[in-house]
């Protein structure tokens, strides 16, 4: 009990048939393909400026290095 079989997703399907038309049907899987799509896309989008902030602090800290001076002699401290 429970599980769908073959017949009662046929009806299922029948009915969602005759409810929406077939032009509305295939209208509601492509809004829906588009929404996971979208979705899917954010989340990536999300993650990938935390790995290029990462990338680009890096990749201007090496360039800074490399473009300043010699950095300057340290001054004469005295450690206690």
């Amino acid at each position: 009990m429970g599980r769908l079989g073959i017949t009662e997703i046929l009806v299922i399907l029948v009915i969602a048939l005759l409810l929406f038309g077939a032009g509305r049907i295939a209208d509601i899987g492509k809004g829906l393909g588009e929404g996971i799509k979208n979705f899917k896309k954010g989340i990536r989008d999300d993650d990938e400026p935390k790995l290029t902030e990462g990338k680009k602090e890096a990749d201007s800290s090496s360039s800074s290095a490399s473009s300043a001076e010699a950095p300057a002699a340290p001054k004469d401290t005295k450690v206690v």
